[in-house]
């Protein structure tokens, strides 16, 4: 499982759409993630620069690059484009980060 996180920053004044639109989720992007391999998706704000922290597990990177592929995935960038910064292309404006510490904690059994 392949542990993935990255910053995206939504304008200051979008933080109420962006959060709306996120709740729900559209039902399709929902599945064209999960069909390619995510199994864990956060976003998360921090009010005072707004950036937004992403956090994925996904399966592969081949796989979570095909989803920048879909007709759904190229929908969505259009309908967030207005809310926050990205390319000329409709993607995000993204930064990698890098993990520098990662605790690995035993499974509960049920």
């Amino acid at each position: 499982m392949i542990r993935k996180a990255f910053r995206m920053r939504v304008y200051t004044d979008r933080w109420e759409e962006y959060t709306r639109r996120h709740n729900p989720i559209w039902p399709e992007l929902a599945a064209v993630l999960l069909e390619h391999g995510v199994h864990y998706y956060s976003i998360f704000l921090d009010p005072e620069t707004s950036f937004l922290f992403a956090y994925v597990l996904l399966d592969s990177e081949e796989r979570w690059e095909a989803i920048a592929t879909t007709p759904v995935c190229q929908r969505w960038w259009a309908y967030m484009r207005e809310l926050m910064h990205t390319h000329a292309d409709g993607r995000p404006q993204t930064t990698a980060l890098v993990e520098v510490f990662h605790l690995p904690l035993p499974e509960v059994p049920s």
